[in-house]
């Protein structure tokens, strides 16, 4: 089985039943210092592409129900790695939320994330940037024009792995 077969199987199933409950919960915005892209970033979502991302969506549905964001993206950074294509091993996520208001260092915010990304992180995600800003801090990052760094390029980690 390789690893598009196993995240496929890994995630699809919970998905379909919570993508079920939260689809109208889906709160993303275009507006805001964060203009990366996303090979599936919308609010309105189809089983086709579940099933094409499911640990996106994972992802997506975990952070909604959880956070409530008043922003979220979600961006599968794999293709920047030495993976196969179509994978789901790599992401960043961008989460503006109220939650993060009871939380004031950034330790506590991304391990508010990684408790609630566990099953993905236990799984078939490798990688996870996150940002996570309060409504008051993106507020400001948006009127100073501020833009979140896009991720580096993958440096190939300790050089052993064959060039592309």
């Amino acid at each position: 089985m390789n690893i598009i077969q196993s995240t496929t199987k890994f995630a699809t199933a919970s998905v379909v039943s919570r993508f079920a409950r939260f689809q109208n919960r889906f709160l993303i915005s275009q507006k805001g210092p964060c203009r990366g892209t996303s090979n599936y970033n919308n609010a309105t979502s189809t089983m086709e592409d579940i099933a094409a991302h499911p640990v996106e969506t994972s992802i997506r549905l975990k952070i909604n129900s959880s956070l409530t964001p008043n922003y979220l993206q979600v961006i599968n950074e794999s293709h920047m790695h030495n993976v196969p294509n179509g994978s789901e091993t790599h992401f960043k996520v961008v989460i503006v939320s109220p939650e993060f208001d009871g939380a004031p260092s950034l330790l506590k915010r991304h391990r508010m994330v990684n408790s609630i990304l566990a099953e993905e992180l236990e799984g078939p995600v490798h990688a996870l940037s996150i940002v996570a800003k309060t409504p008051k801090q993106w507020e400001k990052m948006t009127e100073e024009n501020i833009e979140i760094s896009p991720s580096p390029s993958c440096r190939g980690g300790d050089g052993t792995l064959p060039k592309r």
